[in-house]
């Protein structure tokens, strides 16, 4: 699978231009991601130095993306003649609908360990009677169990 990954905000915490505090478990679970065979495409703004920047801060930490702000590791946006929209299975960032998840249920949704829940299950009127918790409930006890995975001793 293909995975576009912003940087601010989703990586490291949102400080444009200077590059903020890792959020917690990211580079872990994009470093399994990859040894897992997919390919992590770095999808950011950051563009020149900033973007070098943010490249560099990676690999220091281990994570090596197969591209960066391209399709394929050899395509060059020096010249922005072609549009910069990339190909992905899947994009990480935390200007989703809904913000960004937790990493270790973006990990689980990724691998299969987890199904992707849609935001409005559709269910008759019986099922709607018969469950009692909505959809935070179900939303807040998921984010419980997954902390609960990540405690020390890394993704499991």
């Amino acid at each position: 699978m293909i995975i576009a990954v912003d940087f601010d905000g989703t990586i490291v915490e949102h400080k444009y231009p200077a590059i903020g505090k890792e959020i917690p478990f990211a580079i872990e679970t994009l470093k399994k991601l990859s040894a897992d065979g997919h390919k992590l495409i770095l999808w950011t703004v950051r563009e020149g130095d900033l973007l070098n920047d943010a490249v560099e801060y990676c690999r220091s930490n281990g994570l090596v993306f197969y591209a960066v702000n391209s399709d394929f590791p050899e395509s060059n946006w020096d010249n922005y003649q072609t549009s910069r929209k990339i190909k992905a299975d899947v994009f990480i960032d935390d200007r989703n609908l809904g913000g960004l998840p937790e990493w270790a249920a973006i990990y689980e949704m990724i691998s299969g360990q987890s199904d992707y829940e849609p935001v409005q299950p559709k269910r008759s009127s019986r099922d709607k009677k018969k469950r009692k918790d909505g959809f935070f409930s179900r939303l807040r006890r998921r984010m419980a169990e997954s902390r609960e995975r990540l405690k020390p001793g890394g993704l499991r």
